[in-house]
């Protein structure tokens, strides 16, 4: 599951569309399951399912029509057909909106029929470009789920905004910016990137915050500290490696601080993702 990233402009949306097949590239090459995109497209295409930017669909056409209308391209016909209708639609809930026609669904709907044409074929490799863009947090979370039970056999790329979406979904990332790839690497191994990747933030139930941060920039371990003197929360940046937060513990009890909040940072994505697309990654 791979999460493809990158500020507007990036190129993210031209790389899904040549991956697909809908932009020819001007160098380089697209294997799709072994096939060539130039020399066998129909085969590559056939194995992909394409979800593209704002799920375009024939809008005089009813939900129904228009899904009937996918499987027949993809050459499903029979029992297997009538099987992939009825997961496609018990799986993103379209049974309210099969006789409405596209052009009366809201965002999030077509956004689901959009989802359903892409995968009516249960094809090996799913190309998702926003696929939960204008859903609400229920449908979000429903979609999310969707797509973890078809990465168990399915190579999916998903191009998002939402950088939760990728610690919850993706196992690699991708960050792309002027065209040019900058990053690859696992979720995990952008985080530990993060300046907070093993910082200690604290707050304070009294005003002790300047004396507590003293203190804590006393100790060998701390490279640094920081006071956000709107919120109060104290934040201590480590030196190492080395685990800061038992002896922040250790300190905390000797000197009696007055904790109200104390807890480990794991590191943030999004200072990670802007450091790397800004150009201000070491």
């Amino acid at each position: 599951m791979l999460g493809f990233l990158g500020p507007n402009g990036a190129g993210k949306t031209t790389t899904m569309r040549m991956i697909a097949g809908f932009v020819a590239p001007s160098s380089g090459t697209v294997s799709v399951c072994g096939h060539s995109l130039t020399t066998d497209t129909v085969a590559a295409q056939a194995c992909m399912g394409y979800l593209p930017e704002g799920a375009p669909g024939y809008d005089e056409m009813t939900v129904a029509g228009f899904l009937r209308f996918t499987a027949d391209i993809r050459g499903l016909a029979g029992e297997r057909r009538r099987s992939r209708m009825n997961d496609v639609t018990e799986r993103l809930h379209l049974a309210p909106v099969l006789r409405q026609r596209l052009l009366t669904l809201s965002k999030g709907f077509r956004r689901r029929v959009g989802l359903a044409q892409a995968i009516i074929h249960d094809p090996k490799v799913l190309i998702l470009d926003e696929p939960t863009d204008g859903l609400d947090p229920n449908q979000k979370q429903e979609v999310r789920q969707l797509i973890r039970e078809m990465a168990a056999d399915k190579i999916i790329v998903i191009s998002t905004h939402i950088l939760e979406e990728v610690e919850a979904l993706c196992n690699r990332v991708m960050i792309i910016a002027h065209g040019r790839l900058l990053a690859d690497d696992t979720p995990d191994g952008l985080i530990a990137r993060s300046r907070y990747h093993n910082a200690v933030s604290l707050s304070l139930t009294d005003d002790s915050a300047n004396k507590v941060k003293t203190d804590l920039a006393a100790l060998q371990q701390v490279a640094s500290v920081e006071l956000d003197e709107a919120t109060g929360r104290i934040t201590a940046f480590p030196s190492s490696e080395q685990p800061l937060l038992p002896e922040i513990s250790r300190l905390a009890s000797h000197l009696n601080w007055s904790l109200k909040e104390l807890h480990l940072e794991s590191g943030r994505m999004e200072e990670v993702f802007r450091k790397i697309t800004t150009g201000n990654n070491a």
